[in-house]
């Protein structure tokens, strides 16, 4: 029974340690977004990194969530006889959630992995030893450019990925379910309101930042060779991930609990 206690104490003393050192990476960081010197050169590599290379990956996942929405949503409604709201509960539910969320995931799989890694690598090959040595900032050099990268691409993404999960959804509206093109596109634009694009692209901003953290927290402190290195890339996958979802219900929350 002790042995249980003290199994249980420890994960909860490593849990909260984990979670203070997490805090004061997040804290060093962004004071070091508002000081300068900003690497420009590295930012412009960063976005386009994170940003328009990613564009394929998150292109294909909004079009075929967009299609599969809109098939669900008629399947559904139809039981109702409220078939006619389909255009209605695609753009909303791609612009408020699945948008944002969807495109966040993509990128804390592509991204968050790639940023632990890269970063994973230069700790163990004491790289970032070597510019602290260099009188370089390691956060202005590594962290900085991500973060700013994360959160400007990632709206921009998502912006992207609700257009084209709504083109989904009228493709599927007007050639497979038979709603009329004019009509559908119509109901999308009357029942879309500002606040819905605004609040997805805010969520998207927080989940740029979340990503490219937690990729650069996992990498940052990484340890033990090649094997830390894939743990490391793991992790920030796996947080990352839990982070977006947590977040999410959190600004949804703060945007549409009343």
């Amino acid at each position: 029974m002790l042995n249980f206690l003290a199994t249980i104490g420890r994960i909860t003393l490593e849990f909260i340690a984990g979670v203070g050192r997490l805090a004061l990476f997040a804290g060093i960081a962004l004071s070091h977004l508002v000081r300068p010197p900003i690497y420009t050169g590295l930012l412009i590599r960063q976005i386009l990194q994170i940003g328009y290379f990613s564009l394929p990956v998150v292109g294909l996942t909004a079009v075929f969530t967009g299609m599969v929405l809109a098939l669900q949503t008629y399947t559904g409604f139809q039981r109702f006889g409220a078939d006619a709201a389909v255009a209605t509960v695609v753009v909303i539910s791609m612009v408020r959630e699945l948008g944002p969320v969807i495109g966040g995931l993509m990128i804390a799989g592509r991204v968050g992995a790639s940023v632990a890694a890269e970063i994973g690598t230069m700790r163990v090959t004491d790289q970032i030893d070597a510019l602290v040595t260099l009188s370089t900032n390691p956060f202005k050099y590594l962290v900085v450019p991500r973060l700013i990268a994360g959160i400007i691409t990632l709206p921009a993404l998502v912006l992207i990925a609700d257009i084209i999960g709504v083109f989904g959804g009228w493709l599927v509206g007007t050639y497979k379910l038979g709603f009329n093109p004019a009509n559908y596109l119509s109901q999308t634009a009357e029942h879309l309101e500002r606040g819905d694009v605004i609040s997805g692209l805010i969520k998207a901003s927080a989940f740029g930042f979340v990503v490219t953290l937690m990729g650069c927290y996992h990498g940052y402190y990484s340890q033990g060779g090649a094997q830390g290195v894939g743990a490391a890339t793991t992790n920030a996958v796996v947080s990352g991930s839990i982070m977006i979802l947590f977040s999410n219900y959190i600004l949804t929350l703060l945007f549409f609990g009343q």
